[in-house]
């Protein structure tokens, strides 16, 4: 599900979230200069995000693309996985107790 125009949106973002069949939910940061204090400020925007291989987990960077909506809350397309999480160390725990 791929689109096709070259004039959509683009962001990069973490996956926090892979429970979900080919959907993630990306925590994207901008930062922004606060126009009378001069400061930078950040902010965090969760958004859901169609992905059709279920190919992204938790810890990826991923390229996201505007598209048409593609459900209730869908309106972004992982385009690419820029780049993947480490090992989880979680399952290296959980062997060493047994």
């Amino acid at each position: 599900m791929e689109p096709k125009s070259a004039n959509r949106k683009k962001m990069i973002g973490l996956v926090i979230k892979d429970k979900m069949d080919k959907t993630v939910v990306v925590e994207v940061e901008k930062r922004y200069k606060h126009l009378m204090y001069q400061k930078y400020l950040s902010t965090k925007t969760r958004c859901k995000a169609h992905d059709e291989q279920n190919a992204a987990h938790i810890g990826d960077q991923v390229l996201l693309v505007e598209t048409r909506p593609l459900s209730k809350e869908k309106r972004w397309v992982v385009k690419e996985i820029i780049k993947k999480a480490a090992a989880v160390p979680a399952v290296a725990a959980e062997v060493t107790e047994q």
